[in-house]
């Protein structure tokens, strides 16, 4: 089989994509199409679970389901054929309807096919962007393949002549004619840089949905951050969250072995990477937060706060975001490579998750710009996504420090491990009625311990010792947060 055979009957190979993050391999969690099935430019087709999230993979062209090549709960290495799609518009061939079940292994990767399907896909993390991935493959084709070229040039240019008629259904004409005929596609491209669209690929922004405000149309990067304050596109519809595989369990079985992949697999390697790399140092504070318990209280009652998820994490989030502009040289990343120290000049506050796959770590962008209010949006849709298994490779990538709030298991302190590329990571325990001297009196009082774990290469003592005295103060006494900031 052949990416493309003749005129007259076209077949796509679309392969599992490779999202940029350094990923080689990924488990289909569920099939939505069965062979046979007609499918659209933009429809989503399966939903897949990488080291770092589930997302869901749009097919880029229409056409027939002609095979899946993998069944559900099979991990595909990144590259590789996952479905294959009749393009030419016709029924799909009797031979491969006559086979609707997934196959159990791969057939080879074909040794010629045009630049279409070749993995450029790093819009394909579950936003269902169809047009943009598409159309990035037709700017590439690939050397070496001018045969097949012509046969695609010899379709396009006969499609070309049906073009104005065919104005309402715009949108999916692009996909029908093989990628490397650029000039349908030219018009309706968003514009961008390759340093743009890497940017926009990093923090999961769909191009398409970007308004450009730089010359000619192009688009800047800061029409991409500037994209980030909207919600989210709809998604599909998807089954809820998968729970990680366990195997069932006999009544006399003594083990039960579960293999480790997914989100657990890459959270293993990077915590044995991180424990082993960088010199943990931690160190604890037991601090009265009576004061800012009475504050959440206040701020749930407070109108600019409506519809916001108020509770002490956000103060505690804030406090340490004020604690790193007073001491900036914590908030830094260890540059092995070049014997550099890279001092980071923003914040993107990481938030420890449990989630039903595993240990996730989504950082809020730019965390030390917002403000209180907007810190609570942004903490409130953080969980949200992570609980519902949302949450995209870009929300995990470019984290700065993170919260680890051990406290909601009801335990007092821990000694964290660095998120690897990170310099500290603040444990927050269980906030408990104790008996405190307050005033030259002993009285009940709301206490937490707090655990500040550091990168000894970039933080020492004194100014470790200097950030967790700050977020102990604050959150002793709220009001600092307006002396303070």
């Amino acid at each position: 089989m052949t990416t493309m055979t003749d005129t007259t009957a076209a077949v796509r190979e679309f392969k599992m994509p490779d999202v940029g993050e350094g990923l080689t391999e990924a488990e289909i969690l569920k099939w939505y199409v069965a062979a046979g099935d007609t499918v659209t430019d933009g429809q989503v087709v399966c939903e897949v679970e990488t080291a770092k999230a589930a997302v869901e993979l749009p097919i880029p062209f229409d056409g027939t389901v002609r095979e899946l090549r993998f069944a559900e709960g099979t991990t595909v290495d990144v590259g590789q054929v996952i479905i294959t799609v009749d393009v030419s518009g016709g029924a799909a061939p009797a031979p491969e309807a006559a086979a609707p079940a997934p196959a159990a292994a791969p057939e080879p990767a074909p040794s010629a096919e045009p630049a279409a399907p070749s993995g450029r896909q790093p819009v394909l993390v579950g936003y269902g962007v169809a047009e943009s991935s598409t159309k990035r493959r037709a700017r590439k084709p690939v050397p070496g393949q001018a045969e097949a070229s012509r046969a695609a040039a010899a379709v396009q240019a006969e499609l070309n002549g049906h073009s104005a008629p065919q104005a309402p259904e715009a949108p999916a004409a692009p996909a029908v004619p093989a990628a490397p005929a650029a000039p349908v596609t030219t018009g309706a491209r968003p514009l961008a840089k390759p340093p743009v669209r890497k940017l926009a690929k990093d923090l999961g922004v769909d191009l398409a949905a970007v308004t450009p405000t730089g010359p000619d149309g192009v688009i800047t990067r800061e029409d991409v951050h500037a994209a980030l304050a909207p919600a989210p596109a709809p998604e599909a519809p998807a089954p809820a969250p998968v729970q990680e595989p366990v195997a069932a369990v006999a009544g006399d079985a003594r083990e039960t072995r579960v293999p480790v992949k997914g989100v657990r697999k890459a959270t293993a390697q990077a915590m044995v990477a991180s424990a082993f790399t960088a010199p943990h140092v931690t160190e604890f504070v037991t601090v009265d937060v009576t004061r800012t318990m009475k504050l959440v209280e206040e701020l749930k009652q407070d109108r600019a706060f409506e519809g916001l998820r108020v509770n002490p994490l956000l103060l505690i989030s804030k406090a340490l975001l004020v604690a790193i502009r007073r001491n900036p040289g914590v908030n830094a990343a260890w540059d092995e490579a070049n014997q550099e120290i890279v001092q980071k000049h923003y914040v993107n506050l990481g938030i420890a998750a449990a989630t039903p796959r595993g240990l996730i770590v989504p950082n809020i962008k730019d965390a030390h710009a917002k403000t209180l209010p907007e810190l609570a949006g942004a903490l409130g849709e953080l969980v949200s996504t992570a609980r519902e298994g949302k949450t995209s490779p870009g929300a995990m990538q470019g984290g700065t420090v993170t919260i680890t709030n051990i406290g909601v298991f009801g335990i007092d302190t821990g000694t964290p491990i660095l998120n690897p590329g990170e310099s500290a990571i603040l444990a927050v325990g269980a906030i408990k009625l104790q008996p405190w001297v307050h005033k030259g009196k002993v009285k009940p009082r709301q206490v937490t311990t707090l655990g500040l774990s550091f990168d000894h290469r970039l933080v020492d003592g004194e100014l470790g010792s200097k950030v967790l005295g700050d977020v102990a103060a604050i959150l002793e006494q709220p009001k600092r947060l307006l002396t303070w900031a």
